[in-house]
């Protein structure tokens, strides 16, 4: 399976970029990307968000500005029992692009020039969360002013990249074809066996050729990707259950305790059961 290239509609006279409230009982994995840039603000549900070849969670209040053909989805946790919500708006360089000729656009500019990896924001201010709210429920004039208060002052925010900077977008050529098909098999098998064998015939390509193009796109060893979606998982684990270590590196696809600690300690620069007495929720 590959990315998906969504066509995103946005016709008319009376607008010339989207924006909407998606109220939906579950996100689900639908690994796409588009043209258009995109901020995707989480109101209700949690799980996991994947850009590029970013792993994180994702929680209410979760901001994220995207750029063009970056490959993304959020994944909601099944056992969320309630509606996710969310506000998406989405908008064209040739909407954007003929004002970067202004002064006062600049650093918006600069925030989309940015976006090329994913960004991440947080907190999210008041401020920015109520401008989203009228872009998603206004159009004309009053949503058009609003999507450039919003811009700028994510221009001034605090914010963290997503994806590696090793991570390309391919405009839909062959070679994101053949990253996304990987990404995805590492996702629905990474608690189990993941073969490097496997994984090369899925792009058609010897072992040794698919370890040369893995790193080339990904910046990382096909190994490494997959320890570091593993113990992303196993991070959830420590925090939200009471599992027994050696259970959670079993449950993450490690073959022995042992090879776990080693890798996590690399990884989170702590031991898991340090980890876990840090971050435990009370």
């Amino acid at each position: 399976m590959k990315a998906r290239l969504e066509q995103i509609s946005i016709t008319g006279n009376e607008q010339s970029f989207t924006g909407y409230k998606l109220n939906v009982p579950e996100f689900p994995f639908l690994w796409h990307y588009h043209p258009e840039y995109e901020l995707t603000y989480i109101v209700k549900g949690k799980g996991k968000r994947f850009v590029g070849d970013s792993y994180q969670d994702f929680e209410p209040g979760d901001l994220v500005l995207l750029g063009s053909m970056l490959p993304h989805t959020w994944v909601s946790e099944t056992s969320h029992q309630e509606n996710c919500e969310a506000i998406v708006i989405q908008f064209s360089n040739d909407f954007i692009e003929p004002l970067f000729r202004y002064a006062e656009i600049t650093s918006i500019r600069d925030l989309l020039q940015q976006s090329k990896t994913g960004l991440h924001f947080k907190p999210v201010k008041n401020d920015v969360r109520l401008l989203l709210e009228e872009i998603a429920s206004n159009k004309g004039p009053v949503a058009f002013t609003s999507l450039i208060n919003v811009l700028h002052l994510l221009s001034g925010a605090n914010y963290s990249p997503l994806s590696s900077e090793h991570f390309k977008a391919f405009n839909s050529s062959r070679n994101q074809q053949r990253i996304n098909k990987v990404f995805l098999y590492v996702q629905q098998n990474y608690t189990s066996a993941v073969s490097l064998q496997n994984a090369a015939a899925l792009v058609h390509l010897s072992e040794s050729a698919f370890c040369k193009f893995f790193k080339r796109i990904s910046g990382k060893t096909f190994s490494d990707y997959v320890n570091e979606i593993r113990v992303a998982k196993a991070c959830e684990l420590l925090i939200e259950t009471d599992k027994p270590i050696e259970q959670i590196a079993f449950e993450t696809g490690f073959e022995s305790q042992t090879y776990f600690n080693r890798i996590f300690l690399r990884k989170k620069a702590s031991r898991p059961k340090d980890y876990r007495s840090r971050n435990t929720k009370i």
